[in-house]
């Protein structure tokens, strides 16, 4: 709420939240906004940017909070029931946000799609809902670089964010790791997860990567998932965004705690439909980090080895 002073009464919070939640839905310009609140195009730039911000900060205990291990057992709960893929504790990866070219930015913002961007990598649990979001990673780096650039790695790394210790997997008498699941661009770690690489894979190794794969169902680029509810209800995404990054980055972070705010409120329905990885993406960035660790293949080896011997259970939808 505004002051009032003597020559006009301020913009009401419900209008200003309103204005807020046109912009966010149908990517509108400010100028066009104007025209229909009759206000000043600078006006609805200054209210956008304050209430993303009230928005953010208001929602995101309530929403988002900062995960914890009795939070990360209830998603691996979550993942072994609708997934089938016990102690999986949320599937990683990262959609470009398309933006307008920044200045003096050369072509660090330029990605391997042909197109300026910056980075929303997501961790998503079994419910379509963001457990963790980082925004702002350079267009030009790969998946890889930009989770081990980002806070959430290095809060794991750090002790800030604790992963349960493992757990005894389900029908059997084999201890396994909570795991994180992501694709082929990212590194395989002790806590991290992704496919084996094509070619010559054994029987096992190929019914890991489609466990795998159905697992980050929740997460691919597809309508019913994450990234599409976000983008088909969020219409500032679906299009440059005429901004500076850091005004970008708050957008970007105020439509991913009101995605998980309607889903808390209102739920969401399940599809229990089987996925395969059919994708052959030639464009994907490969991290070069280095060989993974023993711990990492040995982690990996007890999901391949536990999958071999479990049939997957088919649900209908």
């Amino acid at each position: 709420m505004k002051p009032w002073n003597n020559w006009h009464e301020p913009i009401l919070p419900e209008e200003r939240l309103v204005v807020t939640l046109k912009f966010l839905i149908t990517g509108v310009s400010y100028r066009r906004l104007g025209f229909e609140f009759r206000m000043g195009a600078s006006n609805v730039g200054a209210i956008v940017s304050e209430t993303i911000d009230v928005l953010w900060e208001e929602l995101q205990p309530l929403h988002m909070p900062v995960p914890t291990r009795e939070s990360f057992r209830s998603i691996a709960d979550d993942s072994s029931k609708i997934w089938n893929f016990p102690n999986c504790i949320g599937a990683l990866d990262g959609k470009h946000v398309r933006i307008r070219c920044p200045k003096l930015s050369e072509s660090m913002f330029y990605n391997c799609k042909q197109y300026f961007s910056v980075v929303l990598q997501a961790l998503v649990d079994a419910n379509y809902r963001f457990i963790a979001i980082d925004v702002g990673g350079y267009g030009k780096q790969s998946d890889g670089g930009t989770f081990q650039a980002s806070n959430l790695y290095r809060a794991i790394l750090g002790g800030k964010i604790q992963i349960p210790e493992p757990r005894t997997l389900p029908e059997t008498n084999v201890v396994g790791p909570f795991v994180f699941v992501a694709d082929e661009a990212y590194p395989l770690m002790d806590f991290l997860l992704k496919p084996y690489g094509r070619g010559n894979l054994s029987l096992e190794e190929e019914c890991f990567n489609k466990r795998l794969s159905r697992s980050r169902k929740t997460v691919e680029k597809k309508i019913e998932c994450a990234f599409g509810i976000l983008v088909s209800k969020w219409g500032i995404l679906d299009k440059p965004i005429k901004a500076d990054t850091e005004l970008v980055d708050r957008t970007v972070k105020c439509v991913c705690i009101l995605h998980n705010a309607i889903i808390d409120k209102d739920g969401m329905d399940h599809n229990y439909t089987e996925t395969e990885q059919t994708r052959s993406d030639s464009s994907v960035m490969w991290n070069r980090c280095g060989r993974p660790s023993n711990d990492a293949k040995t982690t990996r080896d007890i999901f391949t080895a536990y999958f071999s011997q479990q049939p997957l259970e088919y649900r209908e939808s």
